[in-house]
């Protein structure tokens, strides 16, 4: 815990020494007072090499305030947002035509509490874990998703098919006026229905009234490519926010003894830990 900012961050060891370094809780890293968090984070240097994380797009910051925090701070990714503020419809007619197609083939449920569809969910992500081969932090495991299912704010939404069986799920984290969309998964029956069409629709009616906004999150990977990821979520969208990735150099003479190996990636921060991430 930073005690100035109230914001978290994960101190992790550095391969092959002994030295340690800290990132922002996955996916954003979200504090109580931004303008304490440079004082927060000078007060690691004897402990850490460097910060990296990815600031909420809907922190009480500018771009000025970050830079007088960290060493870089530069866009991420486009995250798409709808605001339930904004007048007209949010979903494109292509997905308003699927959304109300798969709402023939499944029902959409609120799970209250959340609780009473881990298993399910665990179940259904391992499921995503499989396709898509996943690993690393977003590889999360059961064991993370009882914590994370004990977590205040979370909205759970199922599709239930018409055997009753549940083909897909989404959770939502609610924090202030803003709803975040955490994860999605679906079984082979609720992709071939289509089923995560009814449950982005059906969770822009549920937040309809409690929240200003609704987080999407952005594509696939850090590039701006139009993956069907993006695609699928900027259909959904009437406006964008940016997220900036901050890095924040703590101790620069053994940040430049571990990168040295790595000096040909010195745009990836931090430059050591380029290895791990292919």
């Amino acid at each position: 815990m930073l005690p100035a900012s109230r914001g978290l961050l994960l101190e992790r060891p550095v391969a092959n020494s002994i030295h340690r370094d800290a990132m922002g809780l996955y996916p954003l890293f979200c504090c109580a007072d931004w303008r304490a968090l440079e004082s927060d984070l000078s007060s690691l240097r004897d402990r850490l090499v460097s910060v990296v994380l990815v600031a909420d797009p809907f922190g009480e910051y500018d771009e000025t305030l970050l830079r007088r925090s960290f060493d870089r701070v530069s866009p991420f990714k486009t995250h798409f947002v709808v605001d339930l503020e904004q007048p007209g419809r949010c979903a494109s007619p292509h997905h308003r035509y699927y959304a109300e197609r798969a709402l023939r083939e499944v029902r959409i449920e609120i799970c209250d509490p959340p609780s009473q569809m881990l298993s399910e969910w665990v179940v259904l992500y391992g499921q995503l874990i499989q396709r898509h081969g996943i690993r690393g932090v977003q590889a999360f495991s059961p064991e993370s998703f009882r914590r994370q299912f004990r977590v205040p704010g979370l909205v759970c939404l199922r599709a239930i098919d018409r055997s009753g069986e549940c083909v897909g799920a989404q959770l939502w984290f609610v924090h202030g006026q803003v709803a975040y969309s955490h994860l999605s998964a679906a079984s082979e029956r609720g992709y071939q229905c289509a089923c995560s069409y009814a449950l982005y629709r059906q969770a822009i009616e549920y937040f309809q009234g409690q929240v200003r906004w609704l987080d999407l999150g952005g594509g696939a990977g850090t590039s701006q490519k139009q993956d069907g990821l993006t695609r699928f979520k900027a259909g959904w969208s009437n406006t964008t926010k940016t997220a900036f990735l901050c890095g924040r150099i703590l101790d620069p003479s053994r940040y430049r003894e571990l990168s040295s190996p790595a000096a040909e990636h010195a745009e990836y921060f931090p430059a050591y830990r380029y290895a791990e991430a292919v």
